[in-house]
């Protein structure tokens, strides 16, 4: 079981203070990896419903510090050896797909192959509108930019027309150190998004650690991947981990088939990030 941790680049000003400390004790503790929560902005109101809480809302204020997750994770990149870096996960189809393409592939090039892309639709339509994209048919909007950064992606002379992106006659280096991309992992629990895990990704991220939830949607991706034709253990299944709550969790997780927890730093318990890290190195039997 690979064990991972989230978010590093969330908090306050602290958070940027302390990011490669906690990396760094992250790596010699034997966590596998790091991981980022992404929001641009955080609306003072919104109307829009926040799917992984009953009340509805983000459980973070607006003056809460979202650092950028391609910027932390280069940051901790430089500062690491061998410790994983993922995205869990960006909101893909608000972004500039060309830049993001880039930006990716820098990234794995400089970490020496680290990177994992967990890649979302969002839930956000405030964010959508204060980044000027369309919220509406934000899914086709992912399938069509992924499909393309893809090819951007190949080192191939880029030819794209899709209904959001018309790219033609060009090639964009370098490409990613990890052949053919870094794995995408599908963030989210609707169906549509474990048919796009089946299709076009690396594996599942799944945002609940309820053994029913996780249970239903596992069984319901082994059926999509069985209609299409592809081997369920060819996915790579990770799930949040809130250990404070459910502390002795890890057996049931393996019995599903889960590959990765990534632990949610704010649910074990502690505040000084780097006991909680101890907390879960001791938990897993890393040490």
């Amino acid at each position: 079981m690979k064990i991972g941790i989230v978010p590093i680049n969330v908090g306050g000003p602290k958070t940027a203070e302390r990011m490669i400390d906690v990396a760094q004790h992250a790596e010699a503790a034997g966590i596998e990896s790091v991981w980022t929560f992404e929001h641009v902005i955080v609306p003072i109101d919104y109307d829009s419903k926040y799917p992984y809480d009953r009340s509805g809302k983000m459980p973070i204020q607006p003056e809460g510090w979202f650092i950028d997750p391609l910027i932390a994770l280069s940051h901790v990149a430089a500062a690491t050896k061998t410790i994983r870096l993922g995205t869990g996960v960006n909101i893909f189809p608000q972004t500039n797909p060309l830049l993001f393409a880039k930006q990716a592939a820098s990234i794995d090039v400089l970490s020496g192959g680290r990177l994992t892309l967990g890649l979302g639709i969002g839930w956000l339509a405030e964010e959508y509108q204060a980044m000027g994209t369309p919220f509406e048919r934000r899914g086709a909007r992912f399938d069509d930019y992924l499909a393309a950064v893809k090819k951007v992606w190949s080192g191939e002379v880029v030819e794209h027309e899709g209904e959001f992106l018309s790219w033609s006659g060009f090639k964009s280096y370098p490409t990613p150190a990890q052949k053919p991309h870094p794995p995408i992992l599908m963030g989210g629990t609707t169906r549509k998004t474990l048919q796009r895990v089946v299709n076009v990704a690396d594996g599942w991220y799944a945002p609940s650690d309820s053994q029913q939830l996780l249970s239903e949607k596992l069984s319901e991706l082994r059926v999509l991947a069985e209609e299409a034709g592809r081997s369920f253990d060819s996915l790579d299944i990770t799930t949040s981990w809130r250990i404070g709550a459910r502390p002795d969790a890890l057996p049931e997780f393996e019995a599903l088939g889960i590959d990765r927890v990534v632990v949610l730093l704010g649910a074990t318990g502690e505040s000084d990030p780097k006991k909680a890290i101890d907390l879960i190195a001791s938990r897993a039997k890393l040490y």
